[in-house]
């Protein structure tokens, strides 16, 4: 081989490795990091951005989504990771979870015609004192992060819908899951969580609702709510809302606020 050749090959590789140097990602990543902290980790930005390619969807999966969670909810994250640095169902599930409204279809225990869509929403506050509304006595030890329902027109009926989420730290260790397994309680047929898509249980049929606590919680019925949780512990759920007095918005000791707003 010619010296010239030698050269050649030798320019190409290390062309080579300068280019795979340079599209590592490290680079890229941080540059988009820091695009988003200027843009407070706006959520229809990073939407848009993962949808470009499957190259920024997957940095925005294993990277990106993590990143808006931890700026928009970090007291909440620290709860739910609880040193693991893991959450169940993903990060991007958990994203939506904290800026969608999955919206409502009628259900057995629910019902509701037409259905509501889902849609993005701007302010979020969600709460882990407000979770133990949800659980039994003999669940309290579960922790459960729940947001405040987001309200919606139902027509012509005399109240509106309250629509609410929540998510379940460690849920496959949860007494909650643990009760649902005991108790033999059959999966949905034909509910899907909105979330992350796994099936779900009923917890009105698993008779694991303590409905005066909740219902005071939303403001709504004993009898006017229903809820669902899947097995990634994402919970969604809908209720009667009824027109609450001031003494009855009560301080929460502990809640996250996904406000999106400049001054949060």
């Amino acid at each position: 081989m010619s010296w010239s050749s030698s050269s050649s090959s030798s320019s190409s590789q290390r062309l080579r490795i300068d280019i795979e140097s340079v599209d590592s990602g490290i680079q890229n990543e941080q540059i988009l990091i820091l695009i988003f902290k200027s843009l407070k980790w706006d959520i229809h930005a990073l939407c848009q951005t993962a949808a470009v390619n499957r190259k920024l969807r997957a940095l925005a999966n294993r990277l990106l989504w993590r990143e808006l969670c931890l700026y928009k909810a970090p007291r909440m994250i620290a709860t739910l990771t609880d040193g693991t640095g893991k959450i169940g169902g993903g990060w991007q599930t958990l994203g939506k979870l904290l800026f969608f409204c999955g919206g409502w279809m009628s259900t057995a225990h629910f019902k509701l015609n037409p259905p509501l869509p889902g849609h993005f929403i701007n302010t979020s506050r969600f709460s882990k004192t407000s979770g133990q509304s949800f659980l039994l006595k003999k669940c309290r030890e579960d922790v459960l992060y729940v947001s405040d329902p987001c309200e919606h027109k139902a027509g012509d009926k005399e109240y509106d819908v309250g629509i609410y989420r929540g998510v379940f730290r460690g849920f496959t260790r949860s007494k909650t899951r643990e009760y649902l397994i005991k108790r033999h309680v059959q999966f949905e047929e034909t509910i899907r969580c909105p979330y992350c898509g796994a099936r779900v249980w009923s917890m009105t049929a698993a008779r694991l609702i303590p409905r005066k606590n909740a219902a005071r919680r939303l403001g709504s019925f004993d009898n006017g709510l229903d809820y669902f949780v899947c097995l990634n512990g994402h919970m969604h759920g809908a209720c009667w809302l009824v027109p609450l007095s001031s003494d009855e918005d009560d301080s929460e000791d502990d809640e996250a606020n996904t406000d999106n707003s400049d001054d949060h």
